[in-house]
């Protein structure tokens, strides 16, 4: 019989001889089913999960409990309970299991489980929210399956320090097995349910910024109004790049310790540090890296030159079904998200001529306008890298009239004749380059971090060890973030002639023109930009994060197409 269905918890599929539903339901997720349909499908059957302050709080409530202490008698010697803490209780029967908080005696032999909570009583006449009633009834009914009786339970609210009694009357234990079996319908399916609409849950939730609730409804439809900025515009956590050869890093308590040639010259807290970025020789500590695996801190490589060579992180992320429908996309060619990357990026280099070119550029303007036009109709991928290799050569010809004119004239360290790279001829191409390596590092990260593989790609073909996926995503943003970089960088003097150095036909960054550059590219990655497709502000790190996750959601059929983010 199909999962759910009846009672028959963890039967198989007739000739499956698999389950897609585990036979045991942890209480924890009927409460988040309860509250929310998709919460309880992205956390549970997509295995994704983030922290934020309320389960942080929660953790730290359940702290005493979590202990665990006490016996739980048998059955016959139920009288005997004082007191039982974290008690792992399992029913085959029903297809759950749990952890009970804590377990007391009532006067008359029964047992009472009661539940910590972090909050207070809900203003209502139960003084209690459905998932917190539910998921108390649940493990009442995992004691019942278990032999001993009991008849009510208890929560326990940490901030007014008060308990509530739950009876386990019939039309909540009633409630209580029907919720358990639409939940297992909900877990069968491959996709999760639809978000809540303009739902007061959402703001709360620890995965907003995974769900994407209304972002998710505004493009399919279901909400008529301005999406909320239900994701925070930035974090206080920034990546930390080390650039100075033979650096060595340790840990210290909750400190990255910093030592050149023996001698500590910096400390910077572990929780303000979101990614680590090494440049060139740099040594870490096996201390620093089993912290930054726990954490969830990703290292990204870099050359003594600039070029982007790997990650070191931990274990995979658990979304296997994002995964494989990315595989099928890029199987069937994937043509239309490769269309949706290279107008994106024609039209946001179009818009940083017109906006900002200190001479006429009008030819170039009009090219690029109708390069747009051309790559929405682009009938291959042949086709698509021709009208994208035109379009990037009429915007490089006309790319130095984005620099003032006392510092692109001819013969000048910043004098622009086309793009070049491997290694770049001059200083603006060895700019841009650096620049295109950290945002793709950014991208890989990112990709990472949601689900993807990184190095499996709509438009660039998935060779040569590249991340082809980091670097479509990168095409929408090269323009937006490391063009403007580079061009605002040598306008305000941060980057000067002396930054660069002659290295056989090449030009390289100096240590310090390469630690300029990566302040004024951190600071462009912080700077808030208005979303036009949403009408909010958030920072361009979190804006590449958002249109990631909505390449997931047009993968696995949540939205109906990719929407590149192009300014006006």
């Amino acid at each position: 019989m199909s999962a759910g269905g009846g009672t028959g918890h963890g039967e198989t599929s007739a000739g499956s001889g698999i389950d897609p539903v585990p036979e045991l339901v942890p209480a924890r997720m009927v409460n988040e089913f309860t509250y929310c349909p998709r919460l309880f499908h992205l956390e549970w059957v997509q295995a994704r999960f983030a922290d934020n302050l309320d389960t942080e709080e929660g953790a730290y409530v359940h702290r005493v409990v979590d202990d665990g202490g006490g016996r739980l008698p048998p059955p016959e010697a139920a009288e005997d309970l004082k007191v039982a803490r974290s008690v792992r209780l399992s029913s085959d029967r029903l297809g759950l299991v749990a952890v009970v908080d804590l377990l007391e005696a009532d006067d008359d032999g029964a047992v009472v489980p009661v539940d910590y909570k972090k909050g207070s009583p809900a203003d209502n006449p139960h003084r209690a929210h459905a998932p917190e009633r539910v998921q108390l009834c649940v493990q009442g009914l995992l004691l019942r399956d278990n032999g001993y009786r009991c008849d009510h339970g208890e929560l326990y609210f940490a901030t007014t320090r008060t308990r509530v009694r739950v009876d386990f009357d019939d039309a909540l234990v009633a409630e209580t097995l029907h919720t358990l079996d639409d939940l297992r319908r909900t877990a069968g399916n491959d996709e999760p349910p639809p978000p809540l609409v303009d739902s007061p849950k959402c703001p709360r939730c620890s995965l907003v910024g995974l769900c994407l609730p209304d972002e998710t409804n505004a493009l399919t439809g279901r909400l008529q109004r301005r999406p909320r900025r239900l994701l925070p515009s930035g974090t206080d956590a920034m990546p930390l790049h080390v650039t100075e050869p033979g650096t060595y890093l340790g840990k210290d308590q909750g400190l990255i310790t910093v030592s050149v040639k023996g001698r500590k010259t910096n400390e910077i807290r572990l929780i303000d540090v979101s990614q680590l970025c090494l440049h060139g020789n740099v040594q870490v500590s096996s201390q620093l890296l089993r912290e930054l695996l726990d954490r969830d801190v990703p290292i990204a490589h870099f050359t003594g030159g600039g070029w982007f060579q790997g990650i070191t992180h931990g274990m995979p992320s658990k979304h296997v079904g994002l995964r494989i429908r990315q595989a099928a996309t890029v199987a069937q060619g994937g043509l239309p998200l490769a269309r949706v990357a290279i107008v994106g990026k024609i039209a946001n280099s179009r818009v940083l001529l017109r906006r900002n070119a200190k001479q006429p550029v009008d030819a170039a303007v009009e090219r690029l306008a109708r390069a747009v036009t051309e790559a929405e109709r682009a009938p291959n991928a042949g086709a698509l890298l021709g009208i994208e290799g035109a379009a990037a050569r009429a915007y490089f010809e006309v790319f130095p009239s984005l620099m003032s004119a006392e510092v692109a004239l001819p013969g000048s360290p910043f004098d622009f004749n086309g793009r070049n790279r491997r290694p770049p001829t001059d200083a603006v191409n060895c700019l841009l380059s650096f620049g295109y390596a950290l945002l793709t590092k950014d991208l890989t990260v990112t990709t990472l971090l949601i689900g993807f593989d990184p190095y499996m790609g709509f438009y660039h073909r998935p060779r040569y060890g590249r991340p082809a996926l980091a670097l479509d995503l990168a095409e929408e943003f090269r323009p937006l973030i490391v063009d403007s970089t580079v061009v605002s960088a040598i306008n305000n003097g941060e980057i000067r002639p002396s930054h660069f150095e002659q290295r056989g036909p090449g030009i390289s960054l100096t240590r310090d023109g390469r630690r300029a550059f990566l302040r004024a590219y951190e600071r462009r990655m912080t700077t808030e930009v208005t979303h036009p497709i949403f009408g909010y502000k958030i920072t361009y790190r979190r804006v590449i994060e958002v249109q990631a996750r909505l390449l997931g959601a047009v993968l696995l059929g949540e939205v109906p197409e990719y929407r590149p983010f192009r300014t006006r």
